[in-house]
């Protein structure tokens, strides 16, 4: 078994892979004062919970745009699957080609799930990765990395709009049941989830018009399920796609 470890700001999802299938999905919270013993504690449960022996557990690799908490889970993986965790840098040999982009400011999330896409879709590509904030990366009909755009996330956006206007209520999110709200939470939700769905169709179409040509446009991340059902163009979506791009980066450097 290879452990892939996404460690994002609000969460560190650990997926398990056996024979190059994905056989689960653990998520915990990004806690940056969390002690190492609790790390380690939180991914050994996760291990129990999943009845994987230490012992079955061949490597790790990892992924993280929380620089504090990376040496503490690789840390925890040596101390719970007595194994040593790669982590996925500059100086990694992704097999991605990177055009005009300071690679050593790129962020290792955006890397990774490019080198999944590549390996499910045809480029070009246009992928938005949703999670604490959005980004968007763009690759060309070479699969060159040409760049993107980095967003506020759609919790983050919201929780802002809770927290600085006094009237206005936490909100949670479900399927939106129309496009008008009719009172101030559905008002809420309907103006972040078509906000973003609006969002992700505009620049889409206009990366094609830069490109000059059609892409495939591809959703992940922890809260692009919310946005699927407000979408009115076709997108791909897989919700792990950035731990398929780290066992991709395992087997490749393996």
């Amino acid at each position: 078994m290879v452990l892939a470890i996404d460690i994002g700001n609000t969460t560190i999802t650990v997926g398990g892979f056996m024979g190059g299938v994905l056989t689960f999905v653990h998520r915990l919270p990004s806690d940056r004062g969390m002690s190492d013993t609790a790390c380690a504690s939180g991914i050994r449960n996760i291990m129990l919970c999943e009845n994987v022996n230490p012992d079955r557990v061949e490597d790790a690799i990892l992924a993280s745009v929380v620089p504090v908490l990376t040496d503490k889970v690789c840390k925890a993986v040596r101390s719970a699957a007595g194994v040593p965790t790669a982590v996925v840098s500059p100086e990694t040999d992704t097999g991605l080609k990177i055009r005009n982009y300071d690679a050593g400011n790129l962020g290792s999330d955006r890397v990774v799930d490019a080198v999944a896409a590549l390996a499910q879709w045809n480029p070009p590509l246009v992928i938005f990765d949703m999670g604490t904030a959005t980004t968007m990366s763009v690759l060309d009909r070479e699969g060159v990395f040409l760049g993107g755009m980095i967003l506020p996330g759609l919790r983050l956006s919201v929780d802002a709009l809770s927290a600085r206007a006094a009237q206005l209520p936490d909100v949670e999110f479900t399927p939106p049941a129309g496009l008008i709200g009719t009172d101030t939470i559905s008002c809420m939700q309907y103006g972040a989830l078509y906000g973003a769905a609006s969002a992700i169709e505009g620049i889409a179409q206009r990366v094609e018009e830069n490109l000059g040509h059609s892409a495939t446009v591809i959703l992940t991340g922890g809260l692009s399920r919310h946005i699927l059902p407000c979408l009115r163009r076709h997108v791909e979506y897989d919700e792990h796609l950035l731990l398929k791009g780290l066992h991709h980066i395992y087997l490749r450097n393996r």
